[in-house]
């Protein structure tokens, strides 16, 4: 196939075809949740998200991993703090992580391990670790992992162990052989709740953060998969210490690609809770509608750095309407697939062939709104509302994001419209297109519409 992915392993954009072919593995790390998901949260998963749906629209079959760490010093913090327990507070974080992230059209992963269901798994990795002697447990109980043991250590982050060496700026905990080493499993404290524990051969405890994600991969994809992703920030030290558990462990590579997006920046500050200058994604949902905010974080390259503004969001929003004035003025034509060789989808897909290349794939878009604008033609709206798909964008009808003005929030849809959306969802139940069912249903949420099916059909209601 001609799809190019920018390799973080190797620095260079590489050919890409998958292990099992036709079949793509892909592990991105999610979220430690704990608090509602910023903006910089969303452009990880949002960037991963057009990765998927563009290996889908490429003829391959997916199973897309993105994990959830529940056990966490800050998840144990912040329900302590709240009096509750670690899984009420789990479950209501996640719960709205999916209600935000679904508004953004950012689709389910085909799996969604929580860390906390593959403490067994963990435990027999480090086991294999220790047998090997990659692991060691220190006089306080925890068990860490022992990097100096393990050859090319640093091979994706570039850093070599003289350099992280130098770089110290926290001095040696007790127990631990060398500063490079990192933990496995934490011992317990006194003073942690009942269910932050674990019964292990190495006392009560729990999992590293690390060795969650090395397990979860593991079980759910296999020793060796296609695309490894996450933040640019995971990197180093959460990547590189992945690689350095799962191989030692099973002698085996653990990713043929490491891809990382680049961050958010407000005045050219990276976005975290740290800094204080972070936008949840709720936050950002009052001011501006979902497609828009969508578009804003799809129109740059995963890669790049991504500056937020309310002017970059107000210049989406403009911008999209332009495509969406072409579909409204000139109504598209069903396709009922896309014809590659078409000159403006041969160039939409040359773009994204080359590392998910979006800002040239919304350019075509573009001159094709403008050709759609000249000609009239029914054909070409239905290509770029069928292009605009493959980026999770152009399929809400176009008075629904029209009647919208710049810089509010979410459209209203007059009833009428509503029903008729509904009424092709059935039709597309009917012929077992759930793909495009399920498509729909996120339309509809985009426009603040939840849809309840029963036994007497489905009805639907304004969300609040």
């Amino acid at each position: 196939m001609s799809l190019r992915i920018h390799n973080t392993l190797t620095r260079a954009v590489e050919p890409f075809s998958p292990i099992e072919p036709g079949h793509v593995r892909m592990y991105v790390c999610g979220m430690t949740i704990y608090d509602l998901c910023h903006i910089g949260h969303a452009r990880m998963m949002m960037a991963f998200d057009v990765v998927q749906r563009w290996l889908k629209a490429s003829g391959l079959r997916v199973t897309y991993v993105r994990n959830i760490t529940d056990i966490d010093d800050k998840i144990i913090r912040r329900a302590l703090e709240r009096g509750i327990t670690i899984r009420e507070l789990t479950d209501e974080m996640i719960a709205a992580m999916n209600r935000d992230i679904g508004a953004l059209g950012i689709e389910a992963p085909t799996v969604e391990p929580r860390a906390t269901a593959f403490v067994p798994q963990m435990l027999r990795l480090i086991g294999r670790l220790q047998d090997k002697g990659l692991a060691y447990q220190a006089e306080g109980g925890d068990v860490n992992f022992s990097v100096r043991k393990f050859p090319g250590y640093g091979k994706l982050s570039g850093k070599s162990l003289d350099e992280l060496r130098a770089g110290e700026r926290v001095a040696v905990l007790e127990g631990k052989q060398d500063p490079l080493d990192f933990v496995l499993w934490k011992s317990a404290k006194a003073s942690e709740p009942d269910d932050a524990k674990w019964a292990s051969d190495y006392g009560a405890g729990r999992p590293g953060w690390h060795i969650e994600c090395s397990a979860m991969c593991g079980e759910t994809l296999g020793e060796t998969i296609d695309i490894h992703g996450g933040g640019a920030d995971l990197q180093f030290p959460h990547h590189e210490n992945e690689i350095a558990q799962s191989e030692g462990a099973n002698g085996k590579p653990l990713a043929r690609f490491w891809v990382h997006n680049g961050f958010v920046r407000v005045d050219n500050e990276k976005m975290s809770k740290s800094l204080g200058n972070f936008f949840t994604i709720r936050d950002v949902l009052e001011r501006y509608d979902a497609e828009t905010v969508r578009f804003f974080l799809v129109r740059t390259h995963y890669r790049s750095a991504l500056n937020y503004s309310d002017q970059h969001l107000n210049d989406a929003a403009t911008a999209l309407r332009r495509l969406y004035t072409a579909l409204q003025s000139v109504p598209p034509e069903p396709m009922a697939a896309l014809d590659w060789s078409q000159p403006f989808a041969a160039r939409f897909k040359a773009a994204m062939d080359e590392d998910f290349g979006t800002p040239e794939a919304v350019a075509v878009l573009f001159d094709l709104a403008s050709e759609v604008n000249r000609s009239r033609s029914a054909a070409l709206s239905g290509l770029l509302k069928m292009l605009g798909g493959c980026l999770g964008l152009l399929q809400l009808p176009p008075e629904a994001y029209l009647q919208r003005a710049v810089g509010s929030a979410s459209p209203a849809i007059d009833d009428a419209a509503i029903e008729q959306l509904i009424a092709e969802r059935a039709r597309a139940k009917q012929a077992r297109d759930f793909a495009r069912a399920d498509a729909i249903r996120q339309q509809l949420l985009q426009m603040g519409v939840v849809l309840k099916d029963g036994a007497t059909g489905t009805q639907w209601e304004r969300a609040r």
